[in-house]
């Protein structure tokens, strides 16, 4: 049997677009008719649920074949699921800005790009916008696999009723990048964010040690400086350079490969189970010799297993302290409500932040 001819291969394309458009749009009516039934049945439906969201995800990657990779295909109908909840709801939500940082970069992976976001100068501001109302979710970071940490989100907890509703693990990539009017011979300022120059240190001593290095407040602004500056370089992320017009002279210059920042969304409502759940919970405990062993014994002795455990002063009295934990489960698990319980008769306070769909993409 004779090979199809180019034009007959483009034909067969053609015809599955024209089949794919018809099936897109079917998908966007019936989103339309959910939200209709949400609507009908309560007056303050909630349209976007990010457990639904992640078993469909997981559904995508585990029945795929290829030859696209699952993650290809999970993304794309992750812009598709994002298309058709605009239809329902815009999704309002803040990040910590300005436009072009990893911050945006996550949360546009996570919600997609039919979402509005808004870009907000601090971390608390992120919180403030969430709780008022303004926005209908937030994303904000709270680690990095090499600087750890990020002791601001944890700390913005302590005050805030809002609730953990997902996570974002977002791969890090920096790069080196230069504006139209950068003459290369004639660089002597590199502008990046001080993490961003932390974890590119060993790079840029080997291969630009006698550069000055500027921290400025993020990555974004240093991007955006270049537009004014002829003897100046950057260090940031793709969204930045696509954002800015920025031309990438050296990509990947990070100094750890799998180099990760996990980023939380935060919002008001509580989560049902996905199937694959984590929980969050703050933990303020009795100033006395053995606190964390007290704070831990509970989680062994139910199987249940940690993934992070922080602590943090206590902002209610002296040298005392509130453990902030993630771990597995979700909190109608029966072994994640025994620990819950057996925390409640050891602490001075117990606060579940959430639980929440593991990340998927």
């Amino acid at each position: 049997m004779a090979e199809p001819t180019l034009e007959q291969l483009r034909e067969q394309i053609d015809g599955l677009d024209e089949q794919l458009q018809g099936l897109l749009n079917k998908r966007a009516e019936l989103a339309q008719k959910v939200a209709d039934v949400k609507i009908a049945t309560d007056g303050d439906a909630v349209f976007y649920r990010p457990e639904r969201e992640a078993q469909v995800l997981r559904q995508v990657k585990a029945r795929n074949t290829g030859p696209l990779d699952a993650e290809t295909i999970a993304r794309l109908f992750r812009e598709i699921m994002s298309a058709c909840l605009a239809l329902e709801q815009r999704l309002k939500v803040a990040f910590l800005g300005p436009e072009g940082t990893f911050t945006q970069q996550a949360a546009l992976k996570h919600f997609g790009h039919a979402v509005e976001t808004i870009s907000l100068a601090a971390i608390d501001d992120v919180f403030r916008e969430v709780a008022s109302g303004a926005a209908h979710y937030g994303v904000v970071p709270v680690e990095n696999s090499t600087e750890g940490v990020i002791n601001h989100t944890l700390d913005s907890f302590m005050e805030s009723p809002l609730k953990i509703c997902g996570e974002v693990d977002l791969r890090i990539h920096h790069h080196l990048m230069l504006s139209e009017h950068t003459q290369l011979d004639k660089i002597t300022r590199i502008y990046s964010h001080q993490q961003t120059l932390a974890q590119c240190r060993k790079w840029l001593d080997t291969n630009m040690p006698r550069v000055e290095r500027i921290a400025v407040s993020s990555n974004a602004q240093a991007a955006r400086r270049l537009k004014d500056e002829w003897n100046a370089a950057a260090i940031a992320g793709d969204i930045a350079a696509d954002l800015y017009d920025l031309k990438i002279l050296h990509r990947n210059i990070e100094d750890t490969p799998d180099n990760t920042t996990r980023f939380i969304i935060i919002g008001h409502e509580e989560v049902p189970p996905s199937g694959e759940d984590k929980s969050s919970l703050l933990v303020r405990m009795k100033n006395r010799p053995g606190a964390l062993y007290h704070v831990l014994k509970p989680f062994k002795d139910a199987g249940v297993d940690l993934t992070r455990v922080e602590s943090r002063p206590s902002r209610s009295g002296n040298w005392s302290y509130v453990f902030f934990i993630d771990f597995e489960g979700h909190r109608d698990d029966e072994n994640v409500q025994a620990v819950l319980a057996a925390l409640e008769r050891e602490a001075l306070d117990v606060r579940l932040l959430g639980s929440y769909p593991r990340a998927v993409l």
